[in-house]
């Protein structure tokens, strides 16, 4: 059997080219980046870390517990009286899911329509994309819990943000309508009835209507792309509205809202028909200044603004695994 003969190099091939060197722009990036991915690295260490120190914590104090105990009989007892409590929490919890997926079902048939739109994915880096996927766990969650919830769709999910959703546990089998089809196209039989809310509209919105779809702009960082929802949803004929946040209270400057505080807005409002009490009980006391109907400037935006909120959001995030 003869042996191959060692691949001879091509003396031919032109010389191998270096890579061009990144820009001072690309290079900041890249740092950003970096020291992104190595803090969030960190964060999930210190909380495996917090999370096993708690467990065995409360190992200690139960056996502890069991330990002081005069008799055998008094441990049983004690042991017993643990199981009968954990199987009520989960019935509870059980009883408490098919609820929510009683109310989710029905806000499919008679619920309002709230479309987040994220044909924005392409002008956010993955940090920012990985915020939005936060602010969008965080309203399905709400959504959940709210007596009455929306009919909540994703539309324009694709690419990189459509693989970020779907790495979520449960996922797919959240109770919320999934397109990749941006909405123009889902709602193309109810074109009139699309409003895209952006505080760049002159037209303040009144009343929340069953027949209209309500349309949020999925976007971090929304103040580099200034005024870029208005001039979508001009250029596609569509009507535009903002929330009447300026009539209740005053906003701190250069303060926007996230995605998940519009949606959770929308569905007190739904709740209590109460412009002033949802924006209350939704906007963080930083954002706000003060109360008064004299400022209606534009410093709000119904969009979503940077990664501020999303430790509170992360706490207050529940019940997001399945239905």
């Amino acid at each position: 059997m003869e042996s191959e003969s060692p691949q001879q190099p091509d003396h031919n091939a032109g010389p191998v080219e270096s890579p061009e060197p990144l820009s001072k722009n690309a290079r900041k990036k890249l740092l950003k980046q970096q020291r992104w991915e190595a803090k969030k690295a960190e964060k999930k260490a210190m909380i495996k870390e917090h999370k096993k120190r708690e467990a065995e914590r409360k190992k200690r104090e139960w056996e502890e517990k069991l330990g002081s105990l005069g008799s055998e009989e008094e441990r049983q007892k004690l042991i017993e009286s643990r199981k009968g409590l954990r199987k009520e929490r989960m019935e509870k919890r059980c009883e408490e899911k098919e609820s929510k997926l009683e109310r989710l079902n029905n806000a499919r048939v008679n619920g309002h329509n709230i479309v987040i739109d994220l044909e924005f994915s392409h002008l956010m880096n993955p940090a920012q994309l990985n915020s939005l996927v936060q602010q969008i766990m965080y309203c399905y969650a709400v959504n959940g819990r709210c007596p009455c919830p929306a009919r909540l769709w994703l539309t324009g999910c694709q690419g990189e943000m459509q693989s970020q959703l779907q790495r979520l546990p449960g996922y797919e089998k959240w109770v919320i309508d999934k397109e990749s089809r941006p909405y123009v196209e889902a709602f193309q039989h109810q074109k009139d009835n699309l409003v895209y809310l952006t505080a760049d509209s002159e037209t303040e919105l009144d009343d929340l209507d069953p027949k209209k779809v309500y349309i949020i702009g999925g976007m971090v960082d929304r103040n580099r792309w200034k005024g870029i929802t208005l001039k979508k949803a001009k250029d596609q004929g569509i009507q535009t509205a903002k929330l009447p946040i300026g009539n209740y209270l005053k906003m701190s400057s250069s303060q926007v809202l996230t995605v998940n505080q519009v949606v959770e807005i929308l569905l007190k409002y739904l709740e209590t028909g109460d412009w002033k009490a949802s924006f209350f009980q939704v906007i963080p006391q930083r954002k706000r200044c003060g109360t008064g109907s004299e400022d209606n400037e534009h410093d709000t935006e119904e969009e979503v603004d940077g990664e501020g909120d999303e430790l509170e959001m992360k706490r207050q995030c529940i019940e997001t695994q399945g239905p």
